[in-house]
């Protein structure tokens, strides 16, 4: 079982920044690949980013590319989304996920979830 914590979410003004931290319990964070994922109101989930158990490979989606950093600090069994450059279109409910596969984690179908943070970017 993992138990996955979101936190980091605020209101910010368009162009700022916000990190975003993902915090798992157990003792086996780090064969997890996790991801991060986002819901705007009245708006299907959508994939953002994701990274491997070691770090080495991340994915992002083409809408953050550039703007995002996904990264991992498996000391602190703890996953991080570096959002710069915001815009008001990535107002949402950031979510993180955990499998032991990458792929499953890409696609959204992760064993586990947290409960999201909210993100609010302001024009």
């Amino acid at each position: 079982q993992v138990q996955l914590v979101e936190s980091g979410g605020g209101l910010v003004q368009a162009g700022g920044s916000l990190r975003l931290s993902c915090a798992a319990s157990g003792r086996t964070f780090s064969s997890y690949s996790m991801g991060w994922f986002r819901q705007a109101p009245g708006k299907e989930r959508e994939f953002v980013a994701a990274i491997s158990w070691s770090g080495s490979i991340t994915y992002y989606a083409d809408s953050v590319k550039g703007r995002f950093t996904i990264s991992r600090d498996n000391a602190k069994n703890t996953v991080y989304l570096r959002m710069n450059s915001l815009k008001p279109e990535d107002t949402a409910d950031y979510y993180c996920a955990a499998d032991l596969a990458l792929e499953p984690v890409r696609r959204g179908s992760g064993d586990y979830w947290g409960q999201g943070t909210q993100v609010t970017v302001s024009s």
